[in-house]
């Protein structure tokens, strides 16, 4: 069975403190993230590195920023500091590295094409945010016969309102996700079982 690590928008706009999608605790998800990493270069597993980027005038963005039918601010400008890599993120020796404009990691990126080029069948999902861009991968990746592991401790996410904590937010998408769609575990339990 062929894995392919996906390292999903680990970007400055996740790990600022003043950015307005901050997350709490990010220093520990990328920390996972690295961990799932340096096991998947000794194991000969594939990293593909994803960052999410749109151009200044929202014309790649879909309805990412007018889904309520009302037009917002475009985010994650290609050239802006907020859509570059954390410094503390370690990038594989030989990942790939895509860009996408939607949340799932599949939609206009050729990944699954490199992915089944590769005869990856099982996908490992981390990286920001939990509820987002990771469930929307790995929901996507479920949909086209890949197994999905989603290393929830491995993703982040701000959190939305005071009930929707990011804690919340975790618990109810492992739930989400564990009854159809994915392997939900911890990162230590994904390493010991990789």
């Amino acid at each position: 069975m062929a894995r392919a690590i996906l390292v999903i928008d680990v970007q400055k706009v996740y790990t600022d403190p003043a950015s307005p999608l901050h997350c709490v605790g990010n220093g520990d998800v990328i920390a996972n993230i690295n961990a799932i990493v340096a096991a998947a270069e000794t194991a000969g597993d594939l990293v593909v590195q994803i960052r999410h980027v749109h151009r200044a005038d929202g014309s790649d963005a879909g309805r990412m920023f007018d889904f309520s039918g009302e037009p917002g601010e475009i985010g994650f400008v290609a050239g802006t500091e907020e859509v570059e890599d954390d410094p503390r993120l370690k990038i594989a020796a030989g990942a790939l590295s895509i860009s996408k404009q939607r949340y799932s990691s599949f939609i206009g990126t050729g990944l699954d094409r490199m992915l089944r080029e590769r005869s990856v069948d099982r996908i490992v999902v981390t990286g920001f945010m939990t509820n987002f861009c990771c469930e929307a991968t790995a929901r996507h990746g479920h949909d086209l016969d890949f197994f999905v592991d989603f290393p929830i401790d491995a993703t982040g996410s701000p959190g939305l309102s005071d009930a929707a904590t990011q804690d919340a937010i975790k618990a109810a998408t492992a739930a989400t996700l564990a009854a159809g769609f994915a392997r939900v575990m911890t990162t230590a339990e994904w390493l010991a079982g990789s």
